[in-house]
């Protein structure tokens, strides 16, 4: 599947003000993208550029300001290349001779710490080999930034049945599928199963139709308490969000912090993830169907709230009982653990959307049953 632009692997480029960084965004790409000057501080917000490279396939480079930048501007700026830092799948350490220290050592020392590959480039002693580094990126970017195994290829086979439950409702896209779906569909189309698509109320019909029982039900979370009721519970049912959730990683996380929810008790802070930007309806799932459920579900009076697109998070998590993520169908695997990381690091439990929905349903076991056998 080809990705769109913020499914691209991400190749940061991250060091002393005035060492090079948009001089060689400008090298590699082959244009004028980034603004090059003699004084320090050019560039101030990370800028994203994407580009291809053979064998691999488009990648978007980040351009971030300078780690020494100074002053209280100076301190927001390096504040938020080490957020870029953590969305990267590579990282380029760019310095000059005699000049490798504190600054430097930081950004390496995050790698090691995160498992993020990184790259020493030095600068400005001699020329950069463009070939050599384009070859030493391809090697030391890991193929699972770029070549995402199947969503669904360990539980289905070629030749089989799939029903996708499609519900349209008034937050469902017009005149086109949600993101999500289309991933599912394509995966199955690269498997060679069969793929059958309904909406919640022609679902018995279309079960009665087949031959045989499907392989594998998949249907939007909203839907699971109704879709579950039909499928016969020898099927395998899951959500296209439990699916990419698998998918984006920290899959375990996901089913130990979904566990967590019946602990919730009243005055808990819940706090929602959403990693898209989308018009807000009455019918919103985060920010009115999951609250209204995780309330009624709990029987506790909870107070929840959402952060959408990649808006900086809280300082203090350690304030939340739960985080719930969305399904990060628009953003890299990299940036799903990203964005949980702070969460992670305060030891607040995190769930998914569709975990969470089925939790909420009561069908969370079944949900998840065939992703851990």
């Amino acid at each position: 599947m080809s990705k769109g632009n913020e499914l691209k692997p991400r190749i940061g480029l991250f060091g002393r003000r005035n060492v090079g960084k948009s001089t060689l965004v400008n090298f590699l790409t082959g244009q004028q993208i980034a603004i090059v000057s003699d004084t320090a501080g050019t560039t101030t917000d990370p800028v994203r550029k994407s580009m291809e490279i053979g064998g691999i396939g488009p990648v978007v480079l980040i351009d971030t300001a300078g780690i020494d930048d100074e002053g209280e501007l100076g301190k927001q700026r390096v504040e938020k290349s080490m957020a870029a830092l953590a969305e990267v799948d590579l990282a380029l350490l760019l310095y000059t001779e005699g000049a490798y220290g504190e600054q430097e050592e930081t950004v390496e020392r995050w790698c090691t710490e995160h498992g993020t590959p990184m790259l020493k480039v030095k600068t400005k002693a001699e020329p950069i080999d463009k070939e050599q580094l384009i070859e030493q990126i391809k090697k030391a970017l890991p193929e699972s930034a770029y070549r995402g195994r199947s969503l669904l290829g360990d539980v289905v086979s070629q030749g089989d049945t799939v029903v996708l439950v499609t519900p349209i409702d008034s937050s469902a896209p017009e005149g086109r599928m949600i993101l999500p779906q289309v991933q599912v569909l394509r995966d199955l189309m690269d498997i060679h199963a069969q793929a059958l698509f309904c909406q919640p109320q022609e679902l018995p019909s279309t079960l009665a139709a087949l031959k045989a029982a499907p392989a594998l039900v998949v249907t939007d979370s909203q839907a699971f308490k109704q879709v579950a009721a039909i499928v016969p519970e020898a099927v395998p049912l899951t959500s296209f969000s439990v699916v990419l959730a698998r998918q984006k990683g920290l899959f375990k996380r996901y089913l130990e912090g979904s566990r967590k929810i019946g602990d919730l008790k009243d005055d808990d802070r819940v706090l929602l993830l959403e990693s898209c930007t989308h018009n807000v309806t009455c019918e919103d799932i985060g920010r009115v169907k999951l609250p209204a459920l995780l309330q009624k579900a709990t029987g506790k009076r909870l107070r929840c709230e959402v952060i959408g697109g990649q808006s900086p998070l809280p300082q203090d998590l350690s304030q939340y009982a739960l985080v719930i993520q969305c399904g990060g169908c628009v953003i890299t695997r990299q940036q799903v653990k990203a964005r949980l990381l702070p969460a992670l690091e305060a030891s607040v439990p995190v769930s998914n959307y569709g975990l969470a929905l089925a939790w909420c349903n009561g069908i969370f076991e079944r949900a998840t049953k065939i992703f851990q056998q």
